[in-house]
């Protein structure tokens, strides 16, 4: 087999390893937490937000800007947590991968 079929072969069995972990990674969820947990951000590892918890006790109309940086930082938490997990996986997938010319 010629050169570039083997690496068209290699190609499409990555895109299809691509899809399958996109489609885990949909459905697998992780928890970013701030305030010591008083604010809860569940995000899916597709970079999507699934759900906020906010303790009753960490809203203060007084201080509405401390629960909004709670807010904030939880939701920032998770997506990290999230992209890092979606980044080791998609490596996994294109390991071993490498274009002719290209580094």
């Amino acid at each position: 087999m010629s050169s570039i079929g083997k690496l068209v072969k290699q190609a499409a069995r990555m895109q299809q390893q691509m899809e399958q972990i996109q489609a885990q990674l949909a459905v697998r969820t992780v928890e970013g937490a701030s305030g010591g947990g008083a604010v809860k951000v569940v995000a899916k590892c597709d970079g999507s937000i699934a759900s906020v918890k906010i303790n009753p006790q960490a809203v203060n109309p007084a201080d509405v800007q401390l629960l909004e940086d709670m807010i904030a930082t939880a939701v920032n938490s998770a997506l990290a947590e999230a992209k890092r997990i979606s980044s080791e996986e998609m490596a996994k997938a294109t390991q071993g991968f490498s274009l002719p010319g290209m580094m």
